[in-house]
């Protein structure tokens, strides 16, 4: 009962389970997405520019057009210059559950599978045509989240033909991602339907030949045959028996012995269970999700579906290895780019880890992280500050290095160079000493310091370093980010091709397994976007297309203002109106200027 907005397929708004006469005039639709959407306020002009630019008096077609909205909702605000909707309490708006709401929530939305606005078309204005097509694709990329942690869940709880119809839903939608491909195949196979699963991996094969030329990689077939325990021997019932296997598969992890540590964790799952120890059985699904996320690279899918196995198991009840599930889940949903899934997931975190101070900096390290891929860069300063000093109060180095790498980065993407390279610097010191497996990312970092400084050759013997350890290490992203520091230094002594090759081969490093650092790919992209831009290249245009795809989809907001100055550069004067736009959203000064001397760059 009360306001509930639908802006999920055909827009429509209902009071009280009665559906409200449409407005006159599509655009009022298009005007209440836009204040739904808008972080801020937004002023009068902007959006009389935007909508109504074509009529002869701007102004007066948008006082008109809110008060048909104003009609539509039952409201007498969005008074005065600046307009900011104020909905009543409890106002039910779907594209809100869909992004914050719990994934139970976001399943029971009417129009998940469908766009923003449905069919209405806005190709008359421009500029409001690009902010819509990249909400609409942000929107789809959240769905997508949801329908996969729904599945994910599903499949934890036991419903296993539940998860596969989601899969299926989730496949539907975007038949050419491996991992939804591969996660359709183990519901199908948990449910018993080999035979199906087998159908499955054999008609992915022939689409992605066919389609994108390649097969499918390793995450397919590894997904006929993924269980989340698998026992060598029989389980010896008792709960000392648990711990010891539980302690014995992370010393083994850490010293590097991968799948001897996750033999004994997986048979500390079987064991936990035959003990009937609800709070053993999630600590043992905790550890072995965890390493598959952190220590098997490429099966993050597989310790996601062990995790939220834990959550499943604890039922929402408070305790430390429930908030490190979320947490966990959080953060694999971090590292591809599904950031609002991310929140819900951290913020759940948050609440069940109550006063455990370790897993709250934990977790807050993980929350500043998402906040500064999204270019929410000062709440990103703050958290990430906060928690660098929990963490070392509590004597825990490694979140120390981590937490200022991450702050380090945001002061840098903000704006502030030296007090960056402080930072980073910091982190560095850290890693050498006590974390050399971490060290090619705040050295990379670095080095892109040292970069926008200036400070070339410097930077090279950083990226150089920390490309030379990231393969040595084995690690994508690694090898990814620190590639693309060399592509940058390639570009700055004037050798435009040998920087292309050497950001391309980042490229691929960096998404070589399905569950890489997707930022990392993007950041990488941008700078062969630059590059091919300055340089007039043939291939720019197709590779500004996958950079603004891949920034919206995520909702990687500098990232995709980046991308639409790139594509006002070839000409679309309204990509350069949608970027402005979009970095006043932003509200960082740095970036505003950014915008602005690109864009008065090309005026003739």
């Amino acid at each position: 009962m009360g306001l509930a907005i639908h802006l999920l397929g055909v827009p429509r708004v209902v009071f009280d389970g009665q559906e409200l006469p449409a407005p006159r005039g599509q655009k009022v639709w298009g005007l209440l997405a836009f204040l739904i959407c808008s972080h801020r306020p937004v002023s009068r002009k902007q959006l009389a520019e935007m909508l109504f630019a074509e009529a002869d008096d701007p102004l007066a077609v948008l006082r008109w057009n809110l008060s048909e909205l104003r009609r539509l909702l039952g409201s007498s605000g969005m008074r005065g210059d600046l307009l900011d909707l104020q909905l009543v309490p409890m106002t039910y708006v779907d594209i809100n559950v869909v992004a914050h709401g719990t994934w139970a929530e976001a399943l029971q939305v009417p129009g998940l599978d469908q766009e923003l606005l449905g069919a209405l078309n806005f190709s008359a204005c421009p500029v409001f045509d690009v902010w819509l097509a990249t909400e609409r694709r942000h929107l789809q990329a959240t769905s997508e989240a949801v329908l996969r942690e729904a599945a994910l869940a599903r499949l934890a709880m036991g419903a296993r033909d539940e998860a596969a119809d989601l899969a299926g839903r989730l496949v539907r939608q975007n038949p050419l991602d491996e991992n939804y491909q591969a996660l359709l195949v183990r519901c199908l196979a948990a449910a018993g339907d080999g035979v199906g699963a087998a159908r499955q991996v054999a008609a992915c094969r022939e689409l992605f030949l066919r389609e994108l030329g390649v097969k499918p990689g390793a995450t397919l077939e590894a997904a006929m045959r993924t269980v989340t325990a698998n026992p060598t021997a029989r389980p010896v019932v008792g709960r000392a028996s648990v711990v010891a296997q539980i302690e014995a598969g992370e010393a083994a992890i850490g010293a590097g012995a991968l799948d001897a540590g996750l033999q004994c964790l997986r048979r500390a799952v079987m064991e936990a269970d035959s003990t009937g120890d609800k709070t053993l059985r999630a600590r043992a699904l905790v550890a072995l999700g965890g390493a598959l996320v952190h220590a098997a690279r490429g099966r993050d899918e597989e310790g996601a579906t062990a995790l939220h196995e834990a959550l499943a198991v604890g039922d929402g009840e408070l305790s430390p290895h429930a908030a490190a599930a979320c947490r966990e889940l959080g953060y694999v949903e971090f590292l591809r780019g599904r950031y609002d899934r991310a929140h819900v997931l951290l913020q759940q975190a948050a609440k069940l880890a109550v006063q455990d101070r370790a897993e709250q900096a934990r977790i807050a390290i993980v929350h500043g992280s998402v906040l500064s891929d999204t270019a929410h860069y000062g709440q990103s300063i703050n958290i990430l500050s906060q928690a660098k000093e929990e963490a070392q109060a509590l004597g825990d180095s490694k979140q120390v290095a981590y937490a200022l790498s991450m702050l380090g980065r945001s002061l840098m993407l903000q704006g502030d160079f030296m007090e960056a390279a402080r930072v980073l610097d910091q982190s560095i010191s850290i890693a050498r000493q006590l974390w050399t497996a971490f060290l090619p990312w705040p050295q990379s970092l670095r080095g892109e310091v040292d970069m926008l400084l200036g400070q070339v050759d410097d930077a090279a013997e950083r990226f150089e370093h920390a490309f030379a350890l990231g393969c040595q290490l084995g690690d994508p992203c690694w090898e990814g980010i620190a590639g693309r520091g060399l592509g940058r230094v390639a570009s700055a002594r004037g050798q435009p091709q040998s920087a292309v090759e050497i950001f391309l081969d980042a490229i691929v490093r960096s998404t070589r397994l399905p569950d890489g650092y997707l930022w990392g790919k993007a950041y990488a992209l941008e700078s062969l976007c630059e590059l091919a831009v300055i340089n007039k290249m043939p291939q720019a245009p197709a590779w500004i297309d996958e950079l603004q795809m891949l920034a919206a989809r995520s909702g990687m907001r500098e990232l995709t203002v980046r991308a639409l100055l790139h594509r006002s550069a070839l000409g679309e004067t309204e990509s350069g109106e949608a970027a402005r736009l979009l970095a006043g959203e932003i509200g960082i000064p740095f970036l505003q200027k950014v915008v602005e001397h690109s864009m008065t760059a090309r005026q003739p």
